[in-house]
């Protein structure tokens, strides 16, 4: 049972400005676009996180004196942390202010980079990337403050600002980081996370007001460890099967167990008083069906992430590969962030006239088209490069619709649990994606020209994987019914 909001000194305007507590002053009077700039700046930081180490992943194991088993716990350890940490942060945002939690993330996240760049150790490292992965939460709750601070004719158009740094920061943070490993220590790489992560929390204490928005409820501490333990018991063991091998007993101990929890922490969410997260809610038919979609999209996005590098970096002897240096091929990857951002005013503008469910059913058809353009044109550089701008393309028009549908058919005040359990979602689709693609490039390795690396039928595969994940999109996504309100009672809190 969800208790009614409170503000703190009046109700929030109808054409979506909400009202902010003493000193703090509007988001209109200070002006909309510093604020915007400051939530998508800290977005592009949180998702940087994701791809900052890639560019010397191999070269690990060396760096700390460790066995590559032990730093692939440096991967993952980020990846539950981010996954458990979003959903949290969202609830703790709709109890003591979006603002608040999202700057305490910020902290977090530069604890993280400042540790991470002290770090030799692997288990420091861990530690700080454990930090790191936290601060994920930052976007879902930025996208909540969207709803508090913005009008709605600009509404659609942040949402997708801000929701395509999901992808954005990725795409332009892989080259950023292969440059500076290439050029300096690694740790340098860490410094700059760490600049990134303070900048954006004085950016926020200076230019995001403070939302009066809250809902007065009790920590749900039963609900945040059993939502922990069950995330963790899969998360672990979906990212770590296909080194273990999906037969281990510590995989199946895990996935097993964690589904269990899940089960039970379920069955206790739909009986306390003030749940981590309102599965009634969650359940119904419009919020149900966006998570499903985002599952699909999220494994559509990942499934390119894993192919497109590989094959810009495999030596041109193997008769796949393009033969590119990794900072070659960032570059060539990273036109794909630009265009998310892009679509970000174009979103904004067929999501007002034609709404969320078309914008994101389009943006899954042009994810579906650029796989197919992928499978029939991998051979080139120049290819690659337009096939995932097109990507690019899709997953900003994707991603800008799904919170804009969760946040028509949820309450105002469950916006930030909302919107985490939505981005929760999206990386599941990831995790599920990169074990899956792992797998079948594992199983496809061969050697060619005395390269070993994974066949062009795993390629092929995975592609077209790709394909049907975002084929599953659109079918879902054309079940999604139509909102029942207009956005604007929406934005006060009538649901």
């Amino acid at each position: 049972m969800t208790q009614t909001p409170t503000r703190d000194i009046r109700t929030a305007s109808a054409d979506g400005g909400g009202a902010h507590e003493a000193g703090g002053g509007s988001a209109r009077q200070r002006g909309s676009g510093p604020v915007l700039a400051v939530l998508a700046f800290a977005g592009l930081g949180a998702s940087f996180m994701q791809t900052i180490l890639i560019p010397i992943q191999g070269e690990l194991p060396q760096l700390l004196n460790t066995t590559s088993e032990n730093t692939a716990w440096v991967i993952t350890a980020t990846l539950v942390a981010a996954a458990v940490c979003t959903p949290v942060a969202g609830r703790f945002g709709d109890m003591f202010g979006k603002r608040r939690v999202a700057m305490a993330l910020l902290l977090l996240q530069a604890a993280g980079g400042i540790l991470a760049a002290l770090s030799d150790d692997v288990a420091t490292l861990v530690v700080a990337r454990v930090l790191q992965g936290m601060a994920a939460g930052v976007i879902p709750l930025g996208i909540s403050i969207l709803r508090d601070v913005l009008p709605p004719r600009k509404l659609g158009s942040g949402i997708a600002l801000v929701s395509a740094t999901l992808g954005v920061g990725g795409a332009l943070g892989l080259p950023i980081s292969a440059v500076v490993a290439e050029h300096l220590d690694w740790h340098a790489l860490f410094w700059v996370a760490a600049a990134i992560a303070v900048l954006a929390f004085v950016a926020y204490a200076v230019f995001v007001p403070s939302s009066t928005l809250r809902t007065p409820a009790r920590i749900d501490v039963v609900g945040i460890i059993g939502l922990s333990v069950g995330l963790v018991g899969v998360l672990v063991a979906v990212s770590r099967g296909g080194e273990w091998g999906w037969g281990d007993m510590r995989t199946l101990t895990l996935l097993i167990g964690g589904v269990l929890v899940l089960v039970i922490w379920g069955a206790i969410e739909l009986r306390v008083q003030d749940p981590l997260v309102d599965l009634r809610v969650s359940a119904r038919r419009p919020v149900l069906l966006t998570n499903l979609a985002s599952v699909a999209m999220g494994f559509a996005l990942f499934a390119s992430n894993v192919v497109l590098p590989q094959l810009l970096t495999l030596p041109q002897v193997t008769g796949i590969g393009v033969g590119l240096t990794l900072t070659a091929a960032a570059l060539v990857l990273a036109p794909s962030g630009l265009a998310m951002m892009a679509m970000s005013p174009v979103a904004g503008r067929v999501e007002r006239r034609w709404g969320a469910k078309p914008l994101l059913i389009t943006g899954a058809v042009v994810l579906a088209l650029a796989y197919g353009l992928a499978l029939v044109f991998h051979t080139a550089a120049w290819q690659i490069l337009v096939v995932n701008v097109v990507l690019g393309v899709g997953v900003g028009l994707g991603y800008a619709a799904m919170p804009a549908l969760i946040m028509q058919a949820v309450p105002a005040h469950e916006t930030g649990a909302a919107n985490g359990l939505n981005a929760l979602m999206r990386s599941l689709g990831t995790s599920i994606a990169s074990a899956v693609t792992g797998a079948i490039l594992a199983l496809s390795f061969t050697t060619v020209g005395g390269v070993a690396g994974p066949s062009e039928g795993g390629f092929m595969l995975t592609l077209t994987l790709g394909l049907g994940a975002a084929v599953v999109c659109v079918v879902v996504a054309a079940f999604i019914p139509r909102a029942r309100t207009e956005r604007e009672g929406s934005a006060t809190g009538i649901s």
